[in-house]
C-alpha cells in the first residue's frame, strides 16, 4: 500500500519517498515525548557497543521527516554510513514505507504522561529559530501574543479535543491512531512494540530483549556499562550530545530530559476527569491496546 502522507509545520512524511533501505535498517517510530531519544540511544549502544559514540546522537540517527534539513543532504549522509543504520520518525507506520529488510520499533508511553512532557517541551523551543530552519512564516506582529494555559487546563483541553488524527498527530486522537496502527501490526516479524514503563522498570531486561529481537549481541563484559549509559540520569547528564537539538531549536538541552517519570499526567486529574479520559480512549482504540498501554492506571 502507498504510505499516507503526513504533514505538520516542521515535518513531512513524504520525504521518505525514494529512500533506499538496506538490510538491517532500524526505524524507530514514536509519538512525541514517548521515548524516542531513549530508544535511539539503546540502538546506538547496541550497534557501537560503547557509550563513547563517534558523533552526536542526532547526527548518527537523524529524523527523516524533519523539514529543517535538506532531504537530499540527509540521504547522502545516511548513504555514507557504514554501521548498521537506525533513524527516528514521529510518523505512524501507515505513513512509512514498510521494507522487509528493515526492523520497526514503536515505543508507547501513557498518553497523559507524554502530553504533560509535550506541554513542557513547548516552553523550551526557540520558535524563531524553528521558523528560520523550516521556512515557516512569522506570526503577525499586530496580533497580541497568546497567554499559555496552565498545564492542567491544557491537558483537559487536549483530552477533549476532537481532532482529525491524521491532521493532528500530537492530539489524543492522533496519539491513539499511531499506537492502534502499530498494535494491528504487532504479530508481524519485523515490528516490535516497546512500553516506556518497561524501560523504566527494568532497563537491563528490556535492552536485552531489544538486542535479541534485533539479532545483536549484548556482550556480558560491557553490559552493565551500556545499560548505565542508557539510564535517564546518564542521558540527562550528557544532554548536549544526546538531545535532538537540530539547528539549535532548544533553549536548553538539559531541559529536554525533564523528569522521565510515570504518573505526572494522572496526578493532575480528578477521578471523574480520569473516567472521562478513559471513555475517550475507549472510543479511539481497541480494548487490548488500552489494557497494555494504561497498565492499570
Amino acid at each position: 500500500m502507498t504510505p499516507y502522507r503526513y504533514r505538520a509545520p516542521d515535518e513531512d512524511s513524504g520525504r521518505w519517498a525514494g529512500f533506499q533501505f538496506r538490510p538491517g535498517d532500524i526505524v524507530i517510530s514514536t509519538r512525541s515525548k514517548s521515548g524516542t531519544t531513549w530508544m535511539q540511544m539503546i540502538c546506538a549502544l547496541l550497534v557501537f557497543k560503547t557509550p563513547d559514540l563517534p558523533h552526536p546522537l542526532t547526527e548518527i540517527s537523524p529524523w527523516l521527516d524533519w523539514t529543517g534539513a535538506p532531504v537530499q543532504s540527509l540521504f547522502a549522509h545516511l548513504g555514507a554510513q557504514r554501521h548498521r543504520r537506525f533513524f527516528k520518525t514521529h510518523t505512524p507506520l501507515d505513513g512509512v514505507p514498510i521494507d522487509p529488510r528493515a526492523s520497526y520499533i514503536v515505543v508507547a508511553r501513557h498518553p497523559l504522561d507524554a502530553a504533560v512532557s509535550l506541554y513542557h517541551q513547548g516552553d523550551n523551543i526557540d520558535r524563531e529559530r524553528l521558523r528560520e530552519l523550516t521556512g515557516a512564516s512569522a506570526p503577525d506582529p499586530d496580533e497580541p501574543e497568546k497567554t499559555r494555559e496552565p498545564v492542567r487546563d491544557w491537558l483537559l483541553d487536549w483530552i477533549a479535543e476532537k481532532a482529525d488524527p491524521r491532521e493532528h498527530l500530537d492530539s489524543l486522537p492522533g496519539f491513539m491512531h499511531h499506537l492502534a496502527d502499530a498494535w494491528s501490526r504487532r504479530e508481524e516479524s519485523n515490528v516490535l512494540l516497546v512500553h516506556y514503563e518497561d524501560l523504566s522498570a527494568d532497563l537491563d531486561a528490556k535492552m536485552g530483549r531489544v538486542a535479541d529481537w534485533l539479532g545483536v549481541d549484548l556482550p556480558a563484559a560491557e553490559r552493565s556499562e551500556l545499560v548505565r549509559a542508557a539510564s535517564f540520569e546518564t542521558m540527562k547528564r550528557n544532554s548536549a550530545a544526546l538531545a535532538p537539538n537540530q539547528g539549535g531549536i532548544f533553549k536548553d538541552t538539559g531541559r529536554f530530559f525533564r523528569r522521565g517519570r510515570s504518573g505526572s499526567g494522572t496526578d493532575l486529574l480528578t477521578a471523574g476527569e480520569l473516567d472521562e479520559y478513559r471513555e475517550r480512549c475507549a472510543a479511539l482504540a481497541p480494548a487490548g491496546l488500552l489494557e497494555w498501554l494504561h497498565r492499570g492506571r
